[in-house]
């Protein structure tokens, strides 16, 4: 019996492309670097900050300015994160269901912790167990530390949880942490690269979660 499911945030929960491309674009910007597409941004998101920042600066780029614009990229959007960003269509449904049926929920991400934490209370309120994202010391996604630390909050073995996700970093972090995974096809990754990455069941709209139960 399922008891808790584990969220990635975004693409899962959050649309948080927009915000996300408008920090990338402003950093790229005040470094004089031509700036990234939604879409590349896009195929950019999944393993945190420091690498969506070493994709989207030019090839070449030396390291140590890359590692400026990661610190100023993570100050930007701390305070512009919450401009264009909004729950999926069906998310507040779905978790407002299975907080009826007692099911609990945690996020684990790779965005970084606070601003991962700012935005559930924001957007949904005090729905989730624990949310749980990069602190600077655990290793991120595909690593299955943080869904452990998760495993351990929520107090279930790992067959009474599911993990959902967007992308093949999800899927991959799920086998890494032995759950079975749901990918979902509303956020960064098309249904190809889900199936392909082990997804174990599919989703086209957050309902059919509730199906899975």
């Amino acid at each position: 019996m399922i008891k808790a499911i584990i969220f990635d945030l975004d693409g899962t929960l959050l649309d948080t492309l927009h915000d996300l491309t408008d920090s990338v674009n402003h950093v790229l910007t005040n470094h004089n670097m031509k700036n990234r597409t939604v879409d590349e941004i896009r195929s950019f998101i999944g393993n945190g900050v420091p690498t969506l920042i070493a994709r989207s600066v030019p090839a070449g780029t030396d390291k140590a300015v890359t590692d400026v614009c990661v610190k100023e990229m993570a100050e930007y959007y701390k305070d512009h994160a919450d401009i264009k960003t909004k729950p999926y269509d069906g998310i507040a449904e779905l978790l407002s269901a299975l907080n009826e049926k007692g099911i609990k929920t945690a996020v684990v991400t790779n965005k970084v912790e606070n601003a991962a934490t700012v935005l559930c209370k924001n957007k949904f309120g005090d729905v989730f167990d624990c949310v749980i994202g990069d602190n600077g010391k655990d290793r991120l996604k595909p690593c299955p530390d943080n869904v452990f630390r998760a495993l351990d909050i929520l107090g279930f073995p790992r067959e009474e949880v599911l993990y959902a996700g967007d992308s093949d970093v999800d899927m991959i972090t799920a086998e890494n942490a032995g759950l079975r995974s749901i990918g979902v096809t509303w956020g960064f990754r098309d249904e190809d690269v889900l199936r392909k990455n082990g997804a174990d069941f599919i989703v086209h709209y957050p309902s059919e979660i509730l199906k899975i139960l």
